[in-house]
This record gives structure tokens, sequence and C-alpha cells, in this order.
């Protein structure tokens, strides 16, 4: 069975002292739930001291990108290496870094290898927009994305790797797909990489849904089969709402 897994991707909030507050809050919060992995995903600013506060807990840390270079003259972005020692996971390809920053489905491909040569796990998103779901191009525009994202990553690599689903429509907008529609796509996702490498591979790999996930929704998601745990926004701001998640998932998956 696949362990679960619950990232909370904070965005820009949250100060240093705010973030060590809240993981000093969260780790009793969410003892409880040992079947399920917990991943906190700070600002960078707020990364080492969430670290040294989550040290000795069972619940993990993860960086919101990474830079494809191991070191150079590219001003205010980080090396891979640069995070090792602080986080396990990496957030790659977020729909808010391809639309703000420039990512695209190559840059994702190399930031993936950057973070795996360097022993980081990478949480690689993918996503439609609303346009490309109306117009019924959604599962082709997300497996493009997946076979783009893994070129080249072999299957032991691959064992490293979590696919979160994240429809571009359904980030921050109260907006989010129906657990069919979710299921759906990462019931494809897992068919791609099934095509990709192999049925052990596909069945290990671990797919989060993301978008506008609530404590309200979370239970209909995680009874989905091929989705293993969610990326969450806004709700993981929350002692009460994070921990409510977690502990729907852990009921959803009998963990």
């Amino acid at each position: 069975m696949r362990t679960p897994i619950i990232a909370g991707n904070w965005k820009m909030h949250k100060t240093v002292q705010e973030s060590v507050d809240f993981v000093h809050e969260l780790a009793p919060a969410l003892a409880a739930y040992a079947g399920v992995e917990r991943v906190v995903c700070p600002t960078f600013v707020a990364l080492a001291a969430a670290a040294e506060a989550l040290r000795g807990t069972p619940i993990k840390v993860g960086a919101q990108n990474v830079s494809s270079e191991d070191k150079g003259a590219y001003t205010s972005q980080i090396a891979p290496n640069m995070l090792v020692g602080l986080a396990e996971y990496v957030i790659i390809g977020h729909s808010e870094c391809r639309q703000y920053l420039g990512d695209t489905d190559a840059l994702v491909n190399k930031k993936a290898h950057a973070a795996l040569r360097h022993g980081l796990k990478p949480i690689i998103a993918v996503g439609e927009s609303l346009q490309t779901r109306q117009s019924g191009e959604a599962l082709s525009f997300v497996e493009a994305q997946v076979r783009a994202a893994l070129a080249d990553i072999s299957a032991e690599q691959m064992a490293q790797v979590v696919i979160a689903y994240e429809p571009i429509w359904a980030i921050g907008t109260g907006m989010n797909a129906t657990s069919a529609d979710a299921a759906e796509v990462c019931g494809d996702i897992r068919r791609v990489v099934r095509e990709l490498y192999d049925d052990s591979v596909a069945n290990a790999l671990r797919i989060q849904y993301g978008g506008s996930v609530k404590p309200d929704n979370m239970l209909e998601y995680m009874g989905q089969a091929d989705i293993d745990g969610a990326l969450v926004g806004g709700a993981s701001l929350k002692v009460e709402d994070f921990s409510r998640l977690i502990a729907l998932a852990a009921e959803a998956k009998g963990v």
C-alpha cells in the first residue's frame, strides 16, 4: 500500500517567527497520524528555522522551488545543494512558478534532475487551465506535462518522485475539481507512468491532488484509489485545518 502524503505549501505566508511558532503547535497535533507522511513547505527565509524546530519530529520539510543549476551567477536563486540538510522534498513546476517565473516543461525536467542528483525528493506539479479543460484537452495536456517532466528520469529515481495534479483553475479560487474529475486525471497520470516505466513503478508512485482542498472535501478526494494525498495551500496555514486534513487522509486510507 502506498503511504499517503499531505504537503502544506505555505506560499508567501508566515514570517520566520510565525513559521517556528506554527510548527511548534503543529507537531503535537499531528503526532497521532504516523501512517500519513506529513510535509510543510515554508518560505525560503523560514526554511532553516522551521527545519530546526521540527528536528526530531516525524514531520518532513519541503522547499517551494529550486534552481536547475548547482551554482553560478543566478541572483535570487537557491541551488539544490543549499537545501540539503534543510529540506527532504521540493515542489517543482507549481503553476504559479510556471505562470510568473517562466518555468517551462523543459526547465521543470531540469529542476527535477537537479533535485534528484542531490538527494531531494521532487513533488512535480502538473495541471491544466480552465480553457484547456473546457476544450476537452485536459488529459492530453497533463499527459504531455508528465512525459516532459519525467524525461530521462530512471525507474530507480521514480521511487523518490511524487506527482501533484493541480488544475490551475482550482488553485486558490474556491473552485475545485469533482472527485471524479480528479480521479480521472490522476488515474491517467498513473497510466502514463506505467507506459513510461512498468507496473511496479506506476503502482508505487504517489499522486496528490491539489486545488482548494479543504476539510469538507478532503474525504471525498482521498477516497479515490489513484489519489494518495494532497498538496494543500490555504488550508495548511491553520493548525486546526491542516490537522483535520491529515486525520481525514488517515481515515480514508485506513492508516
